[in-house]
């Protein structure tokens, strides 16, 4: 049988305390009894003084003490050392001889004597302070040594090494990654049966590196292989190795690998590389500091003049095009895992981890919720069923329903409702033919997404939302959907325009402007659909400078380019704003009514609107309570004639009817 662990005592902890209590009361006890001693102790005078005492008959009585040393005690007190004394000490010059004996009988002097012995008690009380003063600083350095701290073994590596106590998470836990997984196996069998590839001329991969967007598993995963794999597992952060002393960085590096090579075969889990890792002539004093000093230890670790066979290094990263080219060649990271955000199986299977042991209702559609939220990484659908938990919850449901988790849906892709914002009835009005503007060109321009909620209520800092989904998921966009969505994204304005008038235009367009101008200058710089510049990429990369390395590569647009760069990102903007007006123009009625639904129910479906577009009328509106309301009948306009508008740059029809 295997013994039962005992439990970790207290002991250290206890001890530790009593020591510094033990020393707090010690240390004022001391003071205070060297200082009282010294202020007790009879004050010293010369022998003159002496003589003069004695000769004057103010001298009580003397004691003879070793080395020539005479106590005694005045019958009147005298001022030595400005202050008033009754006892005195004095030093015989030449010791107790027979004149002065005879000098102290004739004054009627009483005389005695002490002998020569050891006193404990004011030995103790003479280097006392000398010994807690050194028992202090023997307690400072061993509690600096001590815990988390170690304050004088900077050079020693802050891994962890998890302990068998620990929760172990399996690959039952991840979902969503599937080919991630596959790779990562393939490393756990290397460590549990090295022979089943090594005789066949195979070798231990070295290293493997995890990219992702954040939020993916990249660390979930690396749990994962820590708990399947039944090896030592250590785990350390990227920003753990580099602090503010020089020479940290490489020497904790060593000290890692050191911990790695006495547990062989292991796994060292470093997360977050880039903070380590980064390309190396980056920083702008030089290429001698000391990130880069930890970078040139790491290499030589993974892969230099001494092997280190049985210790594979797996790290996580979401930036690898800032890491050093070294780091990322075969010998040191063999395989680089991708691991991207989920598709819809992925989708499902991610939420069916965080649902399974949560009590939900039959309603609930994971297939459905999987479809809803496309481009959601596996933090926030987690984060979407914990909201969905929290939801129900705070109604007092003794399960999670659909509906929790719906609105859960919302509140993470769109915001949390701001029911306590009160707007005046003028700019709830303007706010609904806005949102109506983007639904009716999303549900009228071909290419748009299906339109999923249309709603004035705030979410956020907007005051509205018009919302699409794409059916499936996409990996890449077309220029006829690129061109619908810079219609849709003028919607909004196009509306307030052509129901207010231009004096009336509010500033709620902000977003839409700024996200539709970003995507017409990628359209010209960037992907090469504007037909006057071409398929040219205008300017290397407009996104953040990479100091060191994009500043000396960077090439310069010529003004002429510029400006012409310039003129056709408004070209093709003005165009997206005119369609845009050309299709509310058109559909004038199925605006109006979008409009006033929005302002009686707040929030309109797909469904809604497609019955609004074809003449029908809405269905019953449950209320707070959850009881059907039938609205007043609404006037149904049956849908006009609309003609053919040109489509930009060859792009997006308008959809039939």
């Amino acid at each position: 049988m295997t013994p039962t662990p005992k439990k970790p005592t207290n002991w250290g902890r206890t001890s530790k305390t009593v020591s510094f209590w033990i020393l707090v009361i010690l240390i004022p006890v001391a003071f205070l009894s060297y200082n009282g001693g010294r202020e007790t102790q009879a004050p010293e005078i010369d022998y003159t003084a002496y003589r003069q005492q004695l000769d004057a008959g103010n001298i009580l009585g003397v004691i003879f003490q070793p080395e020539n040393v005479v106590a005694g005690q005045f019958r009147q007190p005298v001022r030595v050392n400005n202050r008033e004394a009754r006892k005195f000490l004095v030093r015989l010059p030449q010791g107790l001889t027979p004149a002065e004996t005879d000098r102290l009988q004739n004054r009627g002097v009483r005389i005695s004597s002490q002998e020569a012995r050891f006193s404990g008690i004011s030995f103790l009380i003479t280097i006392l302070p000398y010994v807690l003063l050194i028992g202090f600083w023997v307690f400072l350095f061993r509690q600096m040594q001590s815990g988390g701290n170690k304050a004088f073994s900077f050079g020693k590596s802050k891994a962890k090494l998890l302990s068998g106590d620990t929760p172990k998470i399996t690959f039952a836990d991840v979902a969503g990654a599937d080919e991630a997984k596959v790779e990562l196996q393939e490393i756990i069998e290397f460590l549990k049966d090295p022979q089943k590839f090594t005789k066949l001329g195979g070798r231990l991969p070295k290293g493997a590196l995890l990219v992702g967007p954040p939020g993916t598993g990249k660390t979930l995963l690396a749990k994962a292989v820590a708990g399947e794999a039944g090896r030592p597992f250590f785990s350390m952060s990227g920003s753990d190795f580099v602090e503010m002393f020089v020479g940290v960085g490489a020497s904790r590096v060593r000290d890692l690998f050191e911990q790695g090579k006495a547990h062989a075969p292991c796994i060292i889990f470093i997360d977050e590389i880039d903070a380590v890792g980064r390309h190396r002539g980056s920083g702008m004093g030089g290429g001698h500091d000391e990130r880069e000093q930890t970078l040139n230890q790491l290499l030589v670790e993974m892969d230099g003049f001494e092997s280190n066979d049985g210790v594979i290094l797996i790290a996580a990263t979401n930036r690898p095009d800032v890491l050093d080219p070294a780091l990322l060649r075969p010998g040191r990271f063999d395989r680089q895992i991708v691991v991207d955000l989920p598709d819809l199986r992925g989708r499902e299977g991610i939420l069916k981890v965080h649902l399974r042991n949560k009590p939900q209702s039959d309603d609930v559609s994971v297939t459905s919720l999987a479809r809803g939220t496309p481009g959601m990484a596996g933090a926030d659908l987690a984060n979407l069923v914990n909201e969905g938990a929290l939801l129900a919850a705070r109604k007092n449901h003794d399960k999670i329903y659909m509906s929790d988790l719906e609105e859960a849906k919302d509140r993470v892709m769109l915001g949390a409702e701001r029911k306590s914002l009160v707007m005046k009835d003028d700019e709830r009005r303007l706010t609904a033919f806005h949102e109506a503007g983007h639904a009716v060109c999303a549900m009228m321009v071909k290419g748009n997404d299906p339109l999923h909620k249309v709603t004035i209520v705030p979410r956020g800092r907007a005051l509205g939302i018009a919302f699409t989904l794409p059916e499936d998921d996409r990996v890449s966009v077309t220029r006829e959907q690129l061109e619908a969505r810079l219609v849709m994204a003028y919607g909004g304005r196009a509306a307030e325009e052509i129901v207010f008038g231009h004096n009336r235009v509010t500033t709620g367009a902000a977003s839409d402007i700024q996200q539709a101008t970003g995507i017409a200058r990628r359209y010209v710089t960037q992907w090469g659909l504007s037909d006057t510049i071409g398929p040219i990429l205008v300017g290397d990369n407009e996104q953040e400078l990479f100091l060191g390395r994009e500043m000396q590569s960077r090439r310069e647009v010529s003004e002429q380019t510029a400006q012409l760069v310039d003129a056709e990102v408004k070209r093709v903007v003005m165009e997206a704003h005119a369609r845009a007006v050309a299709v509310l123009t058109e559909n004038r009625p199925l605006l109006d009514i979008v409009a006033a639904q929005l302002l009686d129910r707040e929030t309109l479906t797909r469904d809604d609107i497609i019955l609004l577009k074809d003449g029908k009328p809405l269905g019953p509106r449950p209320l707070p309570d959850g009881l059907p309301f039938t609205p007043t009948p609404t006037a149904i306009v049956p849908p006009s004639p609309r003609p053919i508008i040109p489509p930009l740059l060859g792009g997006p029809e308008i959809a039939p009817a």
